[in-house]
């Protein structure tokens, strides 16, 4: 599995470029401010850097970076293409992303939109980078403990949770204690009030239903009264009743309903509404026997609405909100319980301590037995790059409990035989760590498992024989993966299986950049170039061809 193709299409000064890339070891060179960089930059932006209309080509309305990668034989690659929803070819992933001048970014993986979020995952299982600055990094105590973490293999989000949740839990027990007199105040305020409300019991929806009561009960008399005259003007002894009316006048139609098919219709629709006055007469005979006053429920009522109606105005609620806020003090008193419970906190101050000293040690045990084995691998690595007899120390020491543990991680290093290591930032030039971040680069190259490994000029600082081992080291990494460095050492370009060289053509109107592999006869004049600037000489024309030839009988040798 490794990056076989990338295509930029007005990116920087390039504007359009297509590259095949092969396995192995290959080098890009080129002069100063040519561009070495520009691809490493472009994968960059491709697996979720932060979108920069700065890299659109001037004149272009946006960029756009495309890679395909050989997916071949990763499980890893394959279970979180499927568990991200993407689809995954049998042996192609495909990649894209563009920025345009508003800076507005879309990405592509195998065809589907991404986010830079999934390009950024994505890319820990395609690519690692070692950037040219990688020494800086070697003095600051995040990214030592975090590069012996990757070393140990371990994961520190689970850690850093629990520490968030003793935090949070030392808080709440501090804060406990300080404030026990408000507490125990408020306390007895919530309980007064609810004491209050729960003379009433509101219950949801019950206000509306004991208006309803009270309305009916309130008019009582008035609704027997229209009752009794409603059911008399329906049915009463009067021939002048509404139910007699209607009957006469359904005799007197269906008199004639043979003559006319009109009267036939019109008894039909009193024959109706004779049923239906049929049927309000018995409801209202049957409300009439069991309807009568009842003034003690009506007594009981008005005293149920008057405390609902004193509540309300008391706590300055509609009648309506008052069961809400009964359950909404409820739920404070309770919280204000929890508070008030010093004991229970206490408890859980505890077990949430315990168990982050429980994870810190077991964090710290693995990190007690990388430590040597990281600093013997660095030591071999070291001895080939101007630092002979040099030794590197991964020293752990006690710290106060924090989210990365209660180890403290120092890198200490002794450049020469017989010194005592010392913390790396006290005793180490320039030079020299620059060759031991490229010590670790490698060293931890070696662990990762990303398929293609990136170089950009982390050899800056370092020189002659130094300068070959660094090209062997290179060209021992390429035999099991991909390996591409932006290098300025003829030394280490001379080891490549591959070699490509970055261009900068200045135009009339603007400056553009390519990239092309050197074979032959033009890898040679590179090299030269490498070695002797622009006036190449036969001289530096044989060196050239010399270190090509050695490095293929080095290569040939396994040396």
């Amino acid at each position: 599995m490794a990056l076989r193709r990338i295509a930029l299409k007005d990116f920087v000064i390039v504007p359009t470029l297509e590259l095949d890339l092969a396995g192995g070891f290959t080098v890009l060179t080129g002069e100063t401010g040519a561009g070495k960089s520009i691809l490493i930059d472009a994968l960059q932006l491709l697996l979720g850097a932060r979108a920069d209309t700065g890299v659109i080509r001037e004149g272009a309305e946006r960029t756009d970076i495309s890679a395909e990668f050989d997916a071949t034989g990763s499980e890893a690659l394959a279970a979180w293409l499927h568990e991200a929803g993407f689809a995954a070819e049998d042996r192609l992933l495909l990649l894209r992303r563009t920025v345009d001048l508003q800076g507005r970014s879309r990405a592509w993986i195998n065809g589907t939109p991404a986010t830079a979020a999934q390009m950024r995952a994505l890319g820990e299982h395609l690519l690692d980078i070692h950037g040219q600055h990688a020494w800086q990094s070697l003095t600051r105590p995040d990214a030592v403990r975090g590069l012996l973490d990757a070393y140990a293999g371990v994961q520190g989000e689970p850690l850093a949770g629990l520490w968030s949740s003793w935090r949070e839990a030392q808080k709440a027990l501090a804060h406990a204690r300080q404030a026990q007199d408000t507490l125990s105040q408020e306390r007895e305020r919530l309980q007064w009030q609810i004491g209050e409300l729960q003379k009433l019991a509101p219950l949801e929806g019950e206000w509306d239903e004991l208006n309803a009561r009270h309305a009916r009960l309130a008019n009582a008399q008035a609704l027997i009264d229209n009752a009794q005259a409603a059911l008399q003007a329906l049915e009463g002894e009067d021939t002048d009743s509404a139910m007699t009316g209607l009957a006469r006048a359904q005799e007197l139609l269906q008199g004639y309903e043979q003559v006319d098919e009109e009267f036939r219709t019109m008894a039909e629709v009193l024959a109706s509404c004779l049923a239906q006055a049929g049927d309000v007469v018995h409801s209202l005979q049957g409300w009439l026997r069991h309807t009568e006053p009842d003034p003690e429920q009506l007594a009981e009522l008005d005293a149920r609405v008057a405390l609902w109606l004193q509540l309300a105005r008391r706590y300055r609620r509609t009648p309506e909100e008052l069961p809400q806020l009964l359950a909404a003090w409820r739920e404070d008193l309770r919280r204000l319980d929890d508070a008030s419970d010093l004991d229970s906190l206490e408890a859980a101050e505890q077990r949430h301590g315990a168990a982050y000293h429980k994870a810190a040690r077991a964090l710290g045990q693995k990190r007690a037995k990388a430590a040597p084995q990281l600093g013997e691998a660095i030591t071999r690595a070291m001895q080939g790059l101007g630092m002979a007899g040099g030794r590197f120390e991964v020293r752990l020491e006690p710290a106060e409990p924090g989210p990365h543990g209660t180890d403290q991680v120092g890198f200490l290093v002794s450049s020469h035989p017989g010194m005592t290591p010392r913390p790396i930032g006290r005793v180490a030039s320039g030079g020299e760590l620059s060759r031991m971040a490229l010590a670790i680069s490698v060293t931890t190259s070696e662990l990762g498992e990303a398929p293609t490994l990136i170089f950009d000029e982390v050899d800056s600082g370092v020189g002659g024989a130094v300068a070959e081992t660094v090209g062997r080291l290179m060209q021992q990494l390429g035999q099991a993966r991909q390996v591409l460095a932006v290098t300025h050492l003829p030394q280490v370009a001379a080891c490549a299986d591959h070699h490509l060289v970055v261009a900068k053509r200045k135009g009339a109107q603007q400056t553009t950049s390519s990239v092309a592999p050197a074979r032959g006869e033009e890898r040679v004049a590179e090299l030269a170039r490498m070695l002797g600037g622009q006036q190449q000489s036969a001289t530096t024309l044989a060196h050239a061809r010399e270190m090509l030839e050695g490095a293929a009988l080095a290569d040939r040798s396994g040396a």
